[in-house]
C-alpha cells in the first residue's frame, strides 16, 4: 500500500477509440500547454510532491494549506476546467485521449475533494501531515549546501504551516467534520517522538550527525550546524509541542462520537465523492456491500479446502486460533522478521521472468517500519524514491509486536509490496518518459492496489508459496480485502459499530487481533480507500479472463503484463478500454 494521500485528490468516463486525425493538431495544442502550465502550478502548489518526483526547484519550502489557500487552488482548477471544455477527444489523437480522460478525472477529483471539505481531515489513524514532515531528514537528498540550505528553510517554515493545519481542524470542530474519537487513542505518540530536550536529540537533526559532504568548508558547516540547532530548537519542536497540546486539549475531548462519513455534514456526497476517487467506479454502497459478500463466500470456500490440506480436524475457527498462538509461524526477533522477508523478496526476485518481459532498472531494500509509526502501523508498505535519488524503495516491514506477525503471511506480504506488486508498478511508471508528468506520477488506488492484490495470486504461477499455511496466508490477505468492501462500506454507509466490524474481520481472516484493530480503526478514519484493492483486483481479473479466452492459445501472459504495467496509473474502466485496444491490435496482427 502506498503512503497517505494529502488533501490533494488525483468520475469515471468510458470513452471510445478515437482514431487520429487531420484536425487534432490545434487541440494537442492547447491540451499540452493547459496540462503543462497546470502541472508547474500542481509542483508550486505541493513542494513535498515536486521533491517527491525528484524536482528540487521548491525543496526550501512547504505548501501553504489553510481554507483560503484551497479556495483559491479550487478556483483556479475550475478555469482549467472550462479550459478542458473547449478541446475534444475527437479532435485529439487515441493516446491523447487517454492522457484527457485522466486528466480530466484529476481536475474534477480536485474539485469534489474541496467541495467536499476532504482537507478538514489532515490525518487519520494510518498517516498524517506530521508524519510526512517525520519522514523528511530521510528523503531529504544531502548532496551539497544547496540541500542543507533548502532542507532549514522548509524546516523554518513548520510553524507557520502547523498554525494552518490547527487553523483547519479547529474548523472542523466548529462544524463537526473531525475524525472519530474512538480511532485517535495513542495517535499522538508521533507527535510525542519530536518533544526532545535539545536540537542534537531530534529527528530533524540527524542528518548533521552524518558525515559532511564533500566540497562544504569547515566554516559554512558550523554556520549549518548553528542554524539547524537554532531553527529546530526554536521553531520545529514549540510547533510539535503546540500541535500536541492541541491535539490532547481541543481536538481529542471534542472529536466526533460517530463512525461512519455519513454522519459528517454533508457526508453522503463526501463519501460518494471518496469511492469515485479511491475505487474509479460507478456503483453504489449497496452494490459493493454485495459483491463484498459474494467475495467472502467463494474465498471461505478455499479455505476449507486449505485447511484440509494441511491435515487439521477440528473447525476453522480453530485452525485460525492455533495459526495465530503457535510459535512455529512467529519470528522470534525483528531481524529474524526482516530476513524471512529478505528471503521471499529473493525468491520472487528469481521468478519475475516467467510473468514479465519488461523489469525496472531501480532497486528496492527490505527496512522496519519507523518506531514511532509501528504500534498503529500496518503489516506493511511500500516507499519509493526519485529515480534521481541515491537510493532504492524501501519494502517496509512491522516488525512491532511480533507475535501479530505471522511468517506464513509474508509471501504475500512481499508480493504486494515489492515485487511483482508496488515497487515493480511504481519503478516501471517512473521511467516510463513518454507519458506527461500528470500520468507519471500519478497513483490510483483502485489500479495500484487492486494490482498489488493481483500480484499476491501471481505467487501461485510463480510457485512462491511453500506449505498449505502460507496458501492459507495469501487467502487471509484475499478474505481480508473482500471483507473491506463490507465492512467499508458497513461502517460508513449503514451504520456498523466499531465492534461489529471488528468481529466480521475477525471472524473470517486469520489476521492477529493487534491487526484486526488497527485495519477497522484505518476504515473509519479513511473512508473508501480500503475499497480500491478488492475492486480493483476483481477488473484486473475479469480482463484478464477476457483476454485469455480472446486470444486462446495466443494469449501471451508476459505481454499481458507488460501492456498493463505500461499503461501507468489509470481508472478502472480506461484500463478495460485499452485492454481491449490492445485485443484487437493482437488479433489482427496474427492474422
Amino acid at each position: 500500500m502506498k503512503t497517505f494521500k494529502p488533501t490533494l485528490l488525483s468520475s469515471m468516463l468510458i470513452f471510445g477509440l478515437v482514431p487520429a486525425i487531420a484536425c487534432a493538431e490545434p487541440d494537442s495544442e492547447k491540451f499540452r500547454d493547459l496540462h503543462q502550465r497546470e502541472w508547474d502550478f500542481r509542483l508550486q502548489e505541493f513542494p513535498l510532491l515536486a521533491s517527491a518526483i525528484g524536482v528540487d526547484e521548491y525543496n526550501d519550502r512547504l505548501g501553504h494549506v489553510a481554507i483560503e489557500h484551497q479556495q483559491r487552488r479550487r478556483a483556479y482548477w475550475q478555469g482549467v476546467r472550462a479550459e478542458l471544455q473547449a478541446i475534444s477527444c475527437e479532435r485529439l489523437d487515441a493516446a491523447e485521449c487517454v492522457d484527457f480522460q485522466i486528466y480530466r478525472k484529476q481536475i474534477d477529483d480536485f474539485i469534489t475533494d474541496i467541495d467536499t471539505q476532504g482537507y478538514l481531515l489532515p490525518f487519520n489513524s494510518d498517516w498524517g501531515f506530521y508524519m510526512s514532515w517525520g519522514r523528511l531528514p530521510d528523503d531529504t537528498e544531502f548532496v551539497d549546501a544547496k540541500d542543507y540550505r533548502d532542507y532549514l528553510a522548509r524546516l523554518s517554515m513548520i510553524p507557520a504551516i502547523m498554525d494552518e493545519y490547527i487553523g483547519l481542524m479547529r474548523h472542523g470542530i466548529e462544524i463537526g467534520f473531525t475524525q472519530p474519537r474512538v480511532v485517535l487513542a495513542g495517535r499522538d505518540a508521533p507527535i510525542e517522538a519530536h518533544l526532545v530536550e535539545n536540537a542534537d536529540g531530534s529527528a530533524f537533526f540527524a542528518p548533521f550527525m552524518e558525515r559532511r559532504p564533500d566540497g562544504i568548508s569547515d566554516q559554512d558547516w558550523s554556520a549549518f550546524l548553528e542554524q539547524a540547532r537554532e531553527v529546530i530548537g526554536e521553531a520545529v519542536i514549540p510547533a510539535f509541542r503546540k500541535l500536541l497540546t492541541f491535539f490532547r486539549e481541543e481536538y481529542l475531548p471534542s472529536a466526533r462520537e460517530t463512525l461512519g462519513a455519513h454522519s459528517l455534514p454533508g457526508g453522503e456526497a463526501f463519501y460518494r465523492g471518496q469511492i469515485r476517487y479511491y475505487a474509479t467506479v460507478d456503483m453504489s454502497s449497496e452494490e459493493i456491500h454485495a459483491l463484498g459478500i459474494s467475495e467472502v463466500e467463494r474465498i471461505s470456500l478455499e479455505m476449507q479446502a486449505v485447511m484440509e490440506e494441511a491435515g487439521f480436524e477440528g473447525s476453522r475457527e480453530a485452525f485460525i486460533e492455533w495459526l495465530r498462538t503457535d510459535a512455529q509461524f512467529y519470528a522470534e526477533t525483528p531481524r529474524q522478521l526482516l530476513a524471512e522477508a529478505s528471503y521471499w523478496a529473493k525468491k520472487i526476485d528469481g521468478r519475475l521472468p516467467m510473468l514479465f518481459g519488461h523489469l525496472p532498472r531501480q532497486p528496492y531494500g527490505v527496512a522496519p517500519v519507523p518506531e514511532e509509526l509501528a504500534p498503529f502501523y500496518t503489516a506493511g508498505r511500500y516507499v519509493d524514491a526519485p529515480l534521481e535519488a541515491r537510493r532504492g524503495g524501501y519494502y517496509w516491514v512491522n516488525t512491532y509486536d511480533l507475535k501479530s506477525r505471522p511468517l506464513y503471511a509474508l509471501p504475500s506480504l512481499t508480493l504486494h509490496e515489492g515485487a511483482p506488486g508496488h515497487h515493480l508498478q511504481n519503478a516501471l511508471a517512473k521511467e516510463n518518459a513518454d507519458q506527461p508528468p500528470f500520468r507519471r506520477f500519478d497513483y490510483i488506488s483502485a489500479y495500484g492496489e487492486g494490482w498489488g492484490l493481483y500480484s499476491e495470486k501471481l505467487g501461485l504461477e510463480m510457485d512462491i508459496y511453500e506449505t498449505p499455511y502460507e496458501h492459507f496466508g495469501r487467502l487471509t490477505y484475499e478474505m481480508w480485502r473482500a471483507c473491506r468492501l463490507v465492512i467499508d462500506t458497513g461502517i460508513h454507509a449503514f451504520g456498523w459499530s466499531r465492534e461489529q466490524a471488528q468481529d466480521y474481520l475477525a471472524d473470517r481472516t486469520a489476521l492477529s487481533l493487534h491487526e484486526v484493530t488497527t485495519e477497522v480503526d484505518r476504515y473509519i478514519s479513511w473512508p473508501a480507500q480500503a475499497l480500491s484493492y478488492k475492486l480493483g483486483e476483481y477488473r484486473i481479473w475479469e480482463l484478464r479472463r477476457e483476454a485469455e479466452a480472446a486470444l486462446g492459445a495466443r494469449f501471451d501472459i508476459r505481454a499481458f503484463h507488460d501492456f498493463i504495467l505500461a499503461l501507468g496509473s489509470v481508472p478502472l474502466e480506461v484500463l478495460a478500454t485499452e485492454l481491449r485496444r490492445w485485443l484487437a491490435a493482437q488479433k489482427m496482427g496474427s492474422e
